[in-house]
This record gives structure tokens, C-alpha cells and sequence, in this order.
């Protein structure tokens, strides 16, 4: 069989005008609810692509730390790659690919660094170990083995011992602020149905469905 014969067809529901919220983001919370309702593994994974300084654009999964009117918020080593990315150039896309559920959405939109405030009250939620490895590991840079990032991960461990662990000052949050959102909901015979929210200047949402 080759991968020409690998296909299927999306029947588990249909999308028109009268079902979408006039907010994308309220909208994306319904979709998002009936994700996590459905029991999907990891339904806040999503896909972030960026641009890199040759302009050669790279997309890793990241994990949704929150969203809001204000936008989706995720975090990372403000050393990374995709955090240099984001500083030369802070247009984003968003994909979240809920394949199980035939949907995905799909947001455009600038990137912007959050709060070191706003920042370390997350950071101070998170798993202990967590906290250790955004201290031990220099993200996306080389190394030579795993057993030299396990060894920093036990230096941060004897350092910290048991008391609090700071948040470091090359981790944080950026908050995607959206400006166009896609919600794709499969269809039978790839007749899919699209609908496309653009921002206005005033901050009303435009909805337009599109052909698949």
C-alpha cells in the first residue's frame, strides 16, 4: 500500500454560521471544553510556528498555558530558538490539530513577552522538577550527551536543596494576540467546513466561511 491509499472519511459533524460564537475565543473554549471532555491526550498541545532570522519558518509543539480575550499564553527559555525567533519577529501561528475530533484551529496573530510578574506566578505552580530543568537546561543548544544535562539537573537539585525555587531570569511567558482564527471542521467527501474570524479595528470579529 503506498501513502497514496491512506485516507478517510471525516464524518463526525458538520459546522454552519448559527453554531459559531460571535468571539473566537469563546468559541475556541466551547471546541476546547468538548476536546478535554472527549479525554483527547494532551488537548492544550499546540503546533507554534515562527520565522527565523534567514527567514526559514520552523514549528515545534508547545503546550497552552491559558487563554483569554487577551490571547493564548505559553512558556519557555527566553534563550531558545523560537524565542529568538519571536524577538526578530513577533508574527506567529497557533495550529491546534484535534484529528480525533475531525477539527482543528488554526491562529495568526504577534507574540508578545509577558511580565516577569505574570511569569513567575506561573512558574511557581509548576512540578518541582520542572522548575529544576528550566534552570538546568540551556534550550535549544548543543550538548554532547544526556548524562551532562542530567548532571546540571543534579548540580540545580544540590543547590536548591529543599527551599523555594526562584523563577530564572531567562524563562517566561508569551501571550499570542490573535488577529485572524480558523475553525475547520471535516467533512464527508473533503466538502469541509472552514469559517474565518479577522479582526476589525475596532475589535469586532469578521466571520467568513471558506470553501475547503
Amino acid at each position: 500500500m503506498g501513502y497514496e491509499d491512506f485516507r478517510r472519511e471525516y464524518l463526525a459533524g458538520g459546522l454552519t454560521r448559527d453554531m459559531l460564537d460571535d468571539c473566537p475565543i469563546r468559541q475556541f473554549e466551547h471546541w476546547l471544553k468538548q476536546t478535554v471532555d472527549s479525554e483527547l491526550e494532551d488537548p492544550t498541545a499546540m503546533v507554534l510556528a515562527t520565522i527565523d532570522e534567514g527567514g526559514l519558518p520552523w514549528q515545534r509543539i508547545v503546550l497552552m498555558k491559558g487563554v483569554s480575550t487577551a490571547g493564548f499564553v505559553f512558556y519557555t527559555n527566553l534563550g531558545s530558538n523560537k524565542a529568538r525567533d519571536m524577538s526578530a519577529n513577533p508574527s506567529v501561528s497557533l495550529l491546534f490539530p484535534w484529528n480525533v475530533l475531525d477539527r482543528q484551529v488554526i491562529v495568526g496573530g504577534r507574540a508578545e513577552k509577558m511580565s516577569a510578574a505574570e511569569s513567575a506566578r506561573y512558574f511557581l505552580t509548576r512540578p518541582r522538577e520542572s522548575q529544576l530543568a528550566a534552570w538546568a537546561s540551556r534550550q535549544s543548544r548543543p550538548v554532547s550527551k544526556r548524562a551532562l544535562l542530567e548532571a546540571q539537573v543534579q548540580k540545580m537539585r544540590d543547590k536548591f536543596g529543599r527551599g523555594e525555587i526562584p523563577m530564572p531570569d531567562f524563562w517566561g511567558g508569551y501571550r499570542v494576540i490573535p488577529e485572524r482564527v480558523e475553525f475547520w471542521q471535516g467533512g464527508a467527501h473533503r466538502l469541509h467546513d472552514r469559517f474565518r474570524y479577522t479582526r476589525q479595528t475596532d475589535d469586532s470579529w469578521q466571520i467568513e466561511q471558506l470553501q475547503p
